[in-house]
């Protein structure tokens, strides 16, 4: 016969403790299941996780789409409440203001590893269009981050004149244009072509510099100035 405190302690007690000393001892060691399942723990406290953690990764493919999906995705899971979603969405937060902190008043071109993972990590997974521009002082240092427009799958708006009247009240000197293709294919289009030198002869009669255009996407990045279209 089975004790009482055998009765009330829960069979995946031992596997979360044990998991959970794994991650102090080496946080590289865990499986990209097995961080789902410890940040589920805290949030779900009283069951066992480790079969939500790997639906929710086989469910949106991989990790960083997992937490970067949104609220609206994620409680569609059965086992996921909106408190379980805040729970994840505030990592990947987390994560990103950590990024953002790093780019923030510095020198952006001798940062330019930092600030593509901050893109990358921020944009990458989306799976709308989202044109995104960097606002540069004299000094190249990142003054403001700013999301101008939101689109569909494939398109988003990018108007030059309110680029341009943003520049001018922030005191911005030069840019870098950002998008998103959630199609996972980088490659500038020739309306993402055309739409940049849009905005480059806009800035010129205020002499605000479009340093570079980088698209990103989930399976990379491109740049303009690398490519030889700026």
């Amino acid at each position: 016969m089975s004790s009482q405190a055998e009765k009330e302690t829960p069979h995946y007690t031992g596997h979360r403790e044990r998991l959970r000393q794994r991650f102090l001892a080496n946080q590289d060691s865990l499986q990209d299941y097995e961080l789902v399942e410890l940040l589920l723990c805290m949030a779900i406290p009283r069951r066992d996780v480790k079969p939500l953690a790997k639906e929710l990764i086989a469910k949106f493919g991989s990790l960083p789409q997992l937490m970067n999906a949104p609220v609206t995705e994620l409680v569609k899971i059965k086992g996921v409440s909106e408190n379980t979603a805040a729970a994840i969405k505030l990592v990947t937060a987390t994560a990103h203001r950590m990024m953002k902190r790093e780019v923030m008043n510095r020198p952006i071109l001798n940062s330019w590893t930092r600030l593509m993972d901050y893109c990358t990590s921020s944009m990458a997974h989306e799976t709308k269009e989202h044109f995104r521009i960097l606002f540069l002082n004299k000094k190249n240092e990142l003054i403001a981050d700013e999301i101008q427009g939101s689109g569909t799958v494939d398109h988003t708006p990018a108007y030059p004149r309110e680029i341009m009247k943003r520049a001018l009240e922030l005191g911005a000197t030069a840019l870098i244009l950002m998008h998103n293709h959630p199609s996972g294919d980088p490659k500038p289009s020739q309306a993402d072509i055309d739409m940049t030198r849009h905005i480059i002869r806009a800035g010129e009669p205020f002499n605000i510099t479009v340093h570079d255009h980088v698209i990103i996407s989930k399976n990379g990045y491109s740049s303009f100035k690398s490519l030889g279209l700026i």
